[in-house]
C-alpha cells in the first residue's frame, strides 16, 4: 500500500439539538475551499433531507470533508461526522461515533451544557475521545461564556472523565459568521483558530495498512445507480476496487466483491481506486449488508474476524401501527402502499439501518408494535412512510416496561424547562399532576427561570404542546432518558373528550356553527367525515356524538335576519406529532398521503363502550 500524500483526521461534531453544529459544519465547508467561488450555496448544506430542511433539525448523520492546509503547507483531510442533536435520534449519534477519533462538543454560549450534551459526551467519554469544547454563539446578548465552561467542566468532572479528557482544549466561536478564537479577547475573521487545534488535539487515524481488512459498517444508504451502500470507517488494512470481500453478519457469513469504492470530499462521494486504514468510505456492489456487519478480505480463517457489533440503548416508547380500516381507506389518489406485507416489508427495512427503531409482531397479521426513543423518532418515520405513499393507521403512544427484580419499572426522563418566571408556578403545577419531581432550579437572571424535573415519559407525552400553551409559547423543553423507577400506577392523560360524527358525508358550515359551544374543530366545512372520525375536541370528559353534515332546511319563505353569515372558528389542524400526543386508549389516528385524521377505534356508536372505561381498561400495566 502506499504511503497516504495526507494526514487523516476523523472528527464529530456532537451538541444538544440547536446549539449550531450543521451552521459550523457549513462555514468549515466554505473555508476549506469546498465550494466554486460562483457556487449557489444553501444554509444548512449538510440537512439534505426534505424533513430536515421543514423542520430546521438534523435527523440523519451524514459524513463530509475538508481538506485544511496548515501554516506550515502540509495538507491534512479531516472528515467530520455531523450527528443530531435531539435526544429521540440519539441511536444516530451512538452508531456513527465509532467512525470518529475525537469530537468537537458544541455548547450554546447563553443556554449552557443541556440533557442531550450531558448524553452525547457520556458516549465520547466512554470510548474514550479527546475532546475539543466549543463554546458558540458568543454574539448572543446573554452570553455567559466563563459561566458555562464551568459548567462543562462539571459536567465532565460529573461523568468520570480522564484528567487528560477534563484538560479539554476550550475554543470560543460565532457559528452564523464563521469565526473561532482561543481566547475572548483574541481577534479573529476565520475558523482557523479551529482547524489547528483540531490538527493539534485529534490523533492522526489510526490502524495497520498492511494487516488483514476489517470495515465495520455504521451506515447504509441508497444510490438509484449503484445499488445499497455500506459505509464504514476501515480499522484495518485496505481495500480496492473490484476486490472479492465476506461478509461476517449476525449469526452467518456470505460473499461478495466491492463493485464501486468511494470516499467522501466535500459533500460528493469520489469514487477511488483504494483507500486504507482510518479512511471512511461508501461501498457498493453488497446487497446484503446492514449496520453492525463486518467487511473483511477473503484470506483463510476470514469467518472469524467479526468486529464488535453496535449496541445503542433500548427504546423507551412504542406505538401500534396497523393496515388502514377506516371507509376511507385506499381514496387517496397517491396511496401506492396499502396491505399488510407492504407494512412489514417497509418496517424491516427501517430496522436495518435504524439500530434504535425495533419492530414486533403482534397477535393479529396486519398490526405491528413500532418501538422507538421518543414521540418525535416515530413521527419522523411516520411522516417519511406517508410521503412514499404508504397508509397506515396509529395507536397511541406507551412506554416500555421493564421487570427489575421481579417488579414492573417504567422509564424516567431529566426534563429541563427553560421559562419566564411569571410561568414557574404554571409549569411546577403542570409537571406535579404528571408525578414530576424537581431536581434542581437556577436562575441566571434575564427573567427567566431554569428548572430540572425528573419525570415518567408516559407523563412526557402530549405534554410539549400543552405547555407551550399555558407559557403563551415561551417554555423551551428538552429532555432525555435518565433510567428506570418502579411503575407509579395510572396517570390522566388527556382531561377532554372528543365530539364524534355519527354519521358518513361532508360537513357543513350550518352544523358545525351550532356545534361550536361544544368545543373546538380539527375540521373545516367541505371536509368528508364518517362515522366514528372525530372532528374536534369536547369541552367536558365525556365523548358526545354529534351530526356535523345537517343542512339548513330551506323554503320558499324569506324571514328577515334569518340569512346572516355563518362566523367560525379556525380549525385545529393536526399533524401527526398533535396527533398522536392528542388521542387516548381507545382512538387512531389515520395517515394517508393526503390527509391526517383522527378516530375511533370502534366506529360504530352502539358498539363502542364509555370513553372511562375503555381508558381504564388500557391503563392497568
Amino acid at each position: 500500500m502506499s504511503v497516504r500524500p495526507y494526514e487523516l483526521r476523523n472528527v464529530a461534531i456532537v451538541a444538544h439539538v440547536d446549539h449550531g453544529k450543521t451552521t459550523l459544519v457549513d462555514h468549515m465547508l466554505r473555508q476549506a475551499g469546498t465550494f466554486r467561488t460562483n457556487e449557489v450555496l444553501v444554509e444548512c448544506v449538510m440537512d439534505s433531507n426534505d424533513l430536515e430542511r421543514e423542520r430546521g433539525i438534523t435527523i440523519l448523520a451524514k459524513n463530509t470533508s475538508v481538506r485544511w492546509r496548515a501554516a506550515d503547507g502540509t495538507v491534512s483531510k479531516i472528515n467530520v461526522i455531523d450527528t443530531p442533536g435531539h435526544s429521540d435520534f440519539g441511536g444516530e449519534v451512538e452508531r456513527t461515533l465509532l467512525m470518529a477519533d475525537g469530537a468537537l462538543l458544541l455548547v450554546d454560549a447563553a443556554e449552557g451544557p443541556l440533557p442531550q450534551t450531558r448524553f452525547v459526551l457520556r458516549k465520547c467519554i466512554e470510548l474514550g475521545f479527546p475532546v475539543i469544547v466549543v463554546i458558540n454563539k458568543l454574539d448572543r446578548s446573554d452570553a455567559r461564556p466563563d459561566e458555562v465552561h464551568e459548567e462543562i467542566f462539571d459536567l465532565f468532572c460529573d461523568l468520570d472523565a480522564t484528567d487528560a479528557q477534563q484538560d479539554f482544549p476550550l475554543v470560543y466561536a460565532i457559528g452564523r459568521q464563521g469565526i473561532a478564537k482561543l481566547k475572548l479577547d483574541d481577534v479573529s475573521t476565520n475558523l482557523s483558530p479551529l482547524f489547528e487545534t483540531i490538527l493539534a488535539k485529534i490523533p492522526v487515524a489510526p490502524g495497520d495498512p498492511d494487516g488483514p481488512l476489517q470495515i465495520l459498517v455504521s451506515n447504509v444508504d441508497h444510490d438509484d445507480y449503484i445499488g445499497r451502500l455500506a459505509i464504514g470507517r476501515i480499522v484495518s488494512g485496505s481495500v480496492t476496487a473490484n476486490q472479492p470481500v465476506g461478509v461476517i453478519k449476525d449469526g452467518r457469513t456470505l460473499k461478495s466483491a466491492v463493485k464501486v469504492l468511494a470516499t467522501f470530499e466535500g459533500l460528493k462521494r469520489t469514487v477511488a481506486t483504494e483507500a486504507a486504514a482510518g479512511e471512511i468510505v461508501a461501498i457498493a456492489g453488497i446487497d446484503d449488508v446492514d449496520v453492525g456487519d463486518t467487511i473483511v478480505d477473503q484470506n483463510p480463517g476470514w469467518e472469524t474476524r467479526a468486529l464488535g457489533r453496535i449496541h445503542v440503548e433500548q427504546p423507551t416508547i412504542k406505538m401500534r401501527v396497523g393496515v388502514n380500516t377506516s371507509p376511507f381507506a385506499g381514496k387517496s389518489k397517491q396511496t401506492k402502499y396499502l396491505t399488510s406485507r407492504h407494512l412489514r416489508e417497509r418496517l424491516m427495512r427501517e430496522t436495518k439501518k435504524n439500530l434504535a427503531i425495533r419492530v414486533d409482531e403482534t397477535d393479529t397479521a396486519d398490526t405491528f408494535t413500532v418501538l422507538g426513543r421518543g414521540e418525535l423518532q416515530l413521527a419522523i418515520l411516520v411522516e417519511t412512510m406517508r410521503r412514499e405513499g404508504y397508509e397506515l393507521q396509529l395507536g397511541n403512544p406507551e412506554v416500555v416496561t421493564q421487570v427489575v427484580d421481579g417488579q414492573t419499572c417504567e422509564p424516567m426522563e431529566l426534563l429541563v424547562v427553560d421559562v419566564p418566571e411569571q410561568f414557574i408556578g404554571i409549569v411546577t403545577e403542570r409537571l406535579g399532576e404528571r408525578r414530576g419531581r424537581m431536581v434542581k432550579m437556577a436562575n441566571p437572571g434575564f427573567g427567566r427561570a431554569r428548572l430540572e424535573y425528573r419525570v415518567p415519559s408516559r407523563g412526557m407525552i402530549g405534554f410539549r404542546g400543552e405547555i407551550l400553551t399555558a407559557t403563551r409559547g415561551t417554555a423551551l423543553l428538552n429532555s432525555v432518558f435518565d433510567g428506570w423507577e418502579p411503575w407509579g400506577g395510572a396517570m390522566a392523560k388527556r382531561e377532554t373528550g372528543a365530539i364524534v360524527s355519527d354519521r358518513i358525508g361532508v360537513a357543513t358550515p350550518y352544523a358545525l356553527h351550532h356545534l361550536q359551544a361544544r368545543g373546538s374543530f380539527f375540521i373545516a366545512p367541505g371536509a368528508e367525515v364518517y362515522e366514528g372520525m372525530i372532528v374536534g375536541e369536547h369541552n367536558r370528559p365525556n365523548d358526545t356524538d354529534v351530526n356535523a353534515i345537517k343542512e339548513k332546511k330551506l323554503t320558499n319563505v324569506r324571514n328577515h335576519g334569518k340569512d346572516d353569515n355563518v362566523m367560525l372558528a379556525p380549525a385545529r389542524v393536526l399533524n401527526i406529532e398533535t396527533a398522536m400526543e392528542w388521542i387516548d386508549a381507545d382512538e387512531l389516528v389515520e395517515v394517508t398521503p393526503e390527509a391526517i385524521r383522527v378516530r375511533k377505534q370502534i366506529l360504530q356508536i352502539n358498539l363502542r363502550p364509555r370513553r372511562s372505561e375503555a381508558i381504564e381498561d388500557a391503563q392497568s400495566v
